[in-house]
């Protein structure tokens, strides 16, 4: 299982690193008018890129149903780590990740960012937290994954992949982090921790919770992620062809 998980990771490192030489050569020998950002925004381009290969190879594991015994054998571990007197604070957090919360911070966010004039910023909130909403539903008619009945849990809306917790929390708060990086530089890194920190919370929560397997998670993390920082490299594309 170790050495299928070693040459996974080596297999999607040589994809990733291909795909970001295939789009510097295509932008050196075309030059197009998002050439600028693809350099200045180096990182979130590889970013782009593993995400995206990350998330398409765990839900390819998915639909062929060959994550199965290691989601099992994952849950089982997180459940007998976790002391049964945490299920407060778990349930908690995973309350921080549901519409009641997300919806009315990203409400208050837009109309602050509207009100400031930060259009960029607010068409990033708003597009990431809209695209989020529709790809889990999306996904959740499609795969219609059957969520995990290890043992006795609170029933949820919809099938198990991807997380909607997980995915809604990383698209929200890595967009605010991306907006308040915009705004304010300085305080970038501090937020963009901040927005990990809770995504994963919520994500170990949900597998606390034993309401969806690890893989479930693991795709809604990559997915989430992808969305804002999609938007943010595409903004920054747009407004270098403006400018030129």
């Amino acid at each position: 299982m170790l050495l299928e998980l070693a040459l996974d990771l080596v297999k999607l490192t040589l994809f990733v690193a291909c795909a970001y030489a295939a789009l510097r050569a295509y932008a050196r020998v075309r030059a197009p008018p998002w050439t600028p950002a693809l350099t200045r925004r180096r990182l979130a381009v590889l970013g782009l890129l593993t995400l995206a290969v990350g998330a398409s190879k765990v839900t390819e594991d998915v639909l062929a149903k060959e994550s199965g015994p290691v989601d099992e054998a994952v849950l089982w571990f997180i459940r007998e780590q976790v002391p049964v007197q945490w299920s407060g604070l778990f349930e908690a957090i995973t309350r921080s990740g549901s519409a009641v919360f997300l919806l009315p911070l990203g409400l208050v966010a837009l109309a602050a960012l509207l009100l400031t004039r930060h259009r960029l910023e607010a068409a990033l909130l708003a597009g990431s937290v809209a695209s989020s909403t529709l790809l889990v539903y999306l996904l959740k008619v499609v795969v219609q994954r059957p969520r995990p009945d290890l043992w006795d849990t609170q029933w949820y809306w919809g099938s198990s992949f991807p997380s909607g917790h997980t995915l809604n929390t990383a698209a929200l708060s890595i967009a605010l982090a991306l907006c308040l990086s915009r705004l304010w530089t300085r305080a970038g890194n501090l937020a963009m921790g901040c927005a990990i920190l809770w995504t994963g919370l919520v994500a170990l929560s949900r597998l606390v919770l034993g309401v969806h397997w690890p893989s479930d998670v693991l795709a809604a993390m990559c997915l989430g992620a992808f969305i804002p920082l999609l938007i943010s490299v595409a903004l920054d594309a747009r407004m270098s062809k403006d400018a030129s």
